[in-house]
C-alpha cells in the first residue's frame, strides 16, 4: 500500500502572546492540509497560569477555540515554565516526532528569555531532526479589550441555592478555583471569572457576585464529579 504524501510528517506551531498567533495556527492549518497530516500548538509561558492578565488568558482560549475549529492534534500550554523557550519546545518536537516546526518571525521579540535575533539560530541547533518555518507576522497590536480590567485575583465559584457566586476565600461548596478579573471602573465584584476544566480554559460573567452562565457552570461542574 502506497503512503500519502505527508503520512510521516507532523507540524508543531509555535504561538506567543498576542494577535498573531491566530495568523501562525492558520497557516500551520494550511500547511497540514497540503501535507494531509497532524498539526499541534504549543504555546509557552514562565508565568503561572494563574498569573495571567485578562489579555493573556483571553488569547489562550481563542487561540484553544481555534485549534478545535480546525482540527490539530492538541494544543499545548505550558505554563509556569522556566526553561528557555527552545528547550521546551524541543522536549515537546521530540515527545511527538515533529518534522515541521512553525515560528513568527518577531518570535526573538516574544519569548522572554531570548536575545534579539538569536532565537531562530537556537533553534535551529537544538532542533536539528526539524524543518523550521519562519513566518513574516505584523506587530503586535493593541487589543480592543486593553485596560478594561483590573490585575486578575485567585477566587473560586461556589454553589447556592439558585447558582453560582464568586468568593474569594476557599470554603464549603467552592466548585472551581480560578482568577476573577474585575471591570475597571465598577463599585461592585463585575467582569469575568477564568478556569481550568478538562486542560481547557473557561470563561464566565460575573455580574454583582452572580455567575450569569449558571447552566455552562452546572454542565461543567457535572462533567467534573463524573471524572
Amino acid at each position: 500500500m502506497m503512503k500519502k504524501p505527508g503520512m510521516d510528517e507532523r507540524i508543531l506551531v509555535c504561538v506567543y502572546y498576542g494577535p498573531n498567533g491566530e495568523r501562525l495556527i492558520r497557516r500551520g492549518h494550511q500547511m497540514a492540509s497540503m501535507l494531509d497530516c497532524p498539526y499541534y500548538i504549543l504555546t509557552v509561558d514562565p508565568l503561572p497560569f494563574d498569573e495571567f492578565d485578562a489579555d493573556k488568558s483571553a488569547y489562550v482560549e481563542s487561540w484553544q477555540e481555534l485549534a478545535d475549529e480546525l482540527g490539530a492534534e492538541a494544543f499545548f500550554l505550558r505554563d509556569d515554565e522556566k526553561r528557555p523557550s527552545a528547550k521546551v519546545i524541543k522536549e515537546v518536537a521530540y515527545e511527538h516526532n515533529i518534522t515541521q516546526i512553525i515560528v513568527g518571525q518577531t518570535a526573538q521579540s516574544r519569548w522572554e528569555e531570548i536575545t534579539k535575533g538569536s532565537f531562530i539560530n537556537v533553534l535551529l541547533r537544538e532542533i536539528p531532526f526539524a524543518d523550521l518555518h519562519v513566518v513574516s507576522v505584523a506587530r503586535t497590536v493593541k487589543s480592543e479589550e486593553e485596560g478594561m480590567y483590573e490585575k486578575g485575583v485567585r477566587a473560586y465559584l461556589v454553589k447556592e441555592k439558585d447558582g453560582y457566586r464568586v468568593s474569594f476565600t476557599m470554603s464549603k461548596g467552592c466548585e472551581f478555583e480560578g482568577i476573577f478579573f474585575k471591570e475597571i471602573g465598577t463599585d461592585f465584584n463585575n467582569g469575568i471569572f477564568k478556569f481550568m476544566h478538562d486542560h481547557k480554559m473557561c470563561q464566565v460573567h460575573v455580574h454583582d457576585d452572580q455567575i450569569e452562565e449558571t447552566g455552562t457552570v452546572e454542565r461543567i461542574a457535572e462533567e467534573k464529579h463524573v471524572q
